[in-house]
C-alpha cells in the first residue's frame, strides 16, 4: 500500500518571513483533514538555527487530532530536543537529520557523523521509554556536493548499523536535488531487497521538469513511501544559499492517480489545503 508523507516543516523551515502560530495552526490542520499517512508538522531544535520553527510547542499544543489516523512527527538533532518533544503525547515520531556526508552533518547538526550516531542511540532509547518511533533521514543519500566520499554501499552500511539500534524507519533524502533514476533504482532496489523487514520512504527534492522520472524510478524499485509538500514550498536552508523545492505532493498523487492505485486522501481536503497554502506562503519556490 503506497504512504504519502506530507511535509509543511520542510516547506516552512527556510522561509524568513514568520508565518503567525494561527496560520500555522490553520494550515496543518487542513492538511490532517486530508489523511496523509503522516505529518512532519515542527521541529525541536536551536530556535537560532531554524527561527520558523521556534513555536513548534505552541502549534502542536493548538492541534484538534481527536478525528485524525495521521501520524504527527517531528525532527529532533539532539537528546535535549528530544527530551522535549517527547513530552507531547499526539507526536508519533521523532526524525532525526543523519548524515553520509561528514561536512553536511556538521552543517546541518554541528556533530560529525560518529557524535550523531550516539546521539542517535541515545535518541532511540528515549523514543521507546515513551513508545514513540524514530525515523532516520539519510541525508545527501544520493550523492553530495562537498566531496565528501560517497556510493550507495555507505548508505546501507549506516542503514544496517541503525537497524542494531531498532530501527525501522527511514527516509532516504535526495537533498539538494543530485538523485537521478538510475541512482534512485540503484538505492532503493538494494535497500528494500537487503532490508526486506525495514520501511523506507523517498524524499527527493527536484525541479518541475524531473520529478516523474524520480517517482516512478523509486516506485518501480519497490518504494512504497512518499515525501512531498504542496506545491512543492521549501527545501533544506541548511544545504545551499538557496532552496531546492520539495516533490509537489499533487505531483505524488498525480502519479499514483494515473497508476489507478488508490491513496485514500480526501480530494476535497486537499484542493482547499493547496487554496490555502497561497494565503500562507509568501514565496513559492517550484
Amino acid at each position: 500500500m503506497i504512504k504519502i508523507i506530507e511535509c509543511p516543516r520542510d516547506a516552512m523551515q527556510g522561509i524568513k518571513q514568520y508565518i503567525p502560530v494561527a496560520d500555522k495552526v490553520r494550515y496543518l490542520q487542513s492538511l490532517i483533514e486530508v489523511g496523509f499517512d503522516t505529518l512532519d508538522c515542527g521541529s525541536f531544535v536551536n530556535p537560532k538555527a531554524v527561527p520558523q520553527m521556534a513555536d513548534t510547542a505552541k502549534v502542536l499544543d493548538s492541534l484538534d487530532l481527536d478525528k485524525s489516523e495521521t501520524e504527527i512527527s517531528v525532527i529532533v538533532a539532539n537528546v535535549r530536543g528530544s527530551q522535549e518533544a517527547v513530552k507531547f503525547s499526539m507526536v508519533d515520531i521523532l526524525g532525526f537529520p543523519f548524515s553520509v556526508s561528514e561536512t553536511f552533518q556538521y552543517r546541518n547538526t554541528n556533530a560529525s557523523i560518529e557524535e550523531a550516531f550516539l546521539r542517535i542511540e541515545a535518541i532511540q532509547r528515549l523514543c521507546v521509554i515513551h513508545n514513540k518511533k524514530m525515523l532516520i533521514y539519510i541525508s545527501m543519500g544520493f550523492g553530495n556536493p562537498y566531496g565528501d566520499p560517497w556510493e550507495p554501499e555507505v548508505v546501507g552500511d549506516w542503514v544496517r548499523k541503525l537497524k542494531e539500534l531498532g530501527i525501522k524507519d527511514f527516509s532516504i533524502a535526495d537533498t539538494v536535488g543530485l538523485a537521478d533514476k538510475e541512482s534512485i533504482k540503484y538505492i532503493f532496489s538494494y535497500l528494500t531487497k537487503e532490508f526486506e523487514d525495514l520501511n523506507f520512504s523517498a524524499h527527493f527534492h527536484t525541479s518541475p521538469d524531473n520529478w516523474r522520472e524520480k517517482i516512478e524510478a523509486a516506485h518501480q524499485s519497490g518504494c512504497q513511501i512518499f515525501e512531498g509538500a504542496i506545491k512543492g514550498f521549501g527545501g533544506c536552508p541548511m544545504a545551499k544559499d538557496e532552496l531546492v523545492g520539495n516533490m509537489p505532493t499533487e505531483n505524488i498523487i498525480e502519479y499514483f492517480h494515473e497508476k489507478d492505485i488508490p491513496l485514500n486522501l480526501s480530494r476535497q481536503a486537499l484542493e482547499k489545503a493547496i487554496s490555502l497554502s497561497l494565503d500562507i506562503f509568501p514565496v513559492q519556490v517550484n
